[in-house]
């Protein structure tokens, strides 16, 4: 059959490649014929053109890049475990409790200024940091608590994680959450209203235990920074909250 006036493959190729040689060759010709100071002008240039691309930065548009969130803004809960290469600088307290070494002078800080309504005495750390074979060993007890008292195994564990977080989502594993007491019950109305000072909020709100997925705590704060808590107070909003708007993770 015919080729229907088409070239075969093989021509084609052949011409293109005669089309590049004589432009090689056209090309080889008008360099020889430049004047030596005309040939180092266009070598400067092109050298220049391509030292500019080797030191220009690749930027990434703002709307694509993902922010990182800084430490004290972490969270845990249980659907986000502790993070693997997560470390804490344990320092002990006088209740013989211990937070990280980054939120111990914050601590301090607040305790002092809530002597005046606690009876002219720091608050107490009730549970500060607790490691992994701690959170795992309040977890099982209460557990067995509940399976002793008749309840099924599915029962029992539903019931515990409403008083214990299940190993690697407890914000105490991070050693920035802490549960306060004091000697007068008006401590808590006060750390509600100047937590927030010192870069501590409460991390559990009665009114946001369908966000956060724990009931109200007023004894637990966690420490998050001024600036954050800060916004947080005013807003009235809740870490998860925070972050979202933020959008970080």
């Amino acid at each position: 059959m015919g080729n229907n006036g088409k070239k075969p493959r093989g021509s084609r190729a052949f011409t293109t490649m005669a089309v590049i040689v004589s432009l090689l060759a056209i090309g080889v010709l008008l360099w020889g014929a430049l004047a030596p100071k005309d040939r180092k002008k266009i070598a400067d240039k092109v050298d220049s053109f391509f030292d500019h691309m080797g030191q220009s930065e690749i930027v990434v548009p703002a709307e694509t890049r993902v922010p990182k969130t800084p430490w004290n803004l972490t969270l845990v809960n249980r659907d986000r475990p502790i993070p693997e290469d997560w470390q804490v600088d344990p320092v002990e307290l006088e209740s013989g409790q211990s937070v990280d070494a980054r939120i111990y002078e914050p601590l301090m800080q607040m305790f002092e200024a809530a002597r005046s309504i606690n009876l002219d005495r720091l608050p107490n750390v009730e549970s500060g940091y607790r490691s992994m074979e701690k959170q795992k060993s309040l977890y099982d007890q209460k557990l067995s608590e509940f399976l002793n008292g008749g309840y099924s195994e599915e029962e029992a564990r539903a019931l515990t994680e409403k008083w214990v977080s299940v190993p690697d989502t407890s914000e105490h594993q991070l050693g920035i959450a802490v549960d306060i007491s004091g000697e007068v019950y008006d401590i808590y109305a006060w750390l509600q209203e100047n937590s927030w000072r010192y870069g501590f909020i409460l991390r559990y709100p009665p009114d946001k235990t369908s966000i956060t997925g724990v009931s109200g705590e007023e004894w637990h704060y966690r420490y998050v920074g001024v600036e954050a808590a800060t916004e947080m107070y005013e807003k009235g909003l809740c870490l998860e909250e925070y972050l979202e708007q933020h959008d970080l993770e």
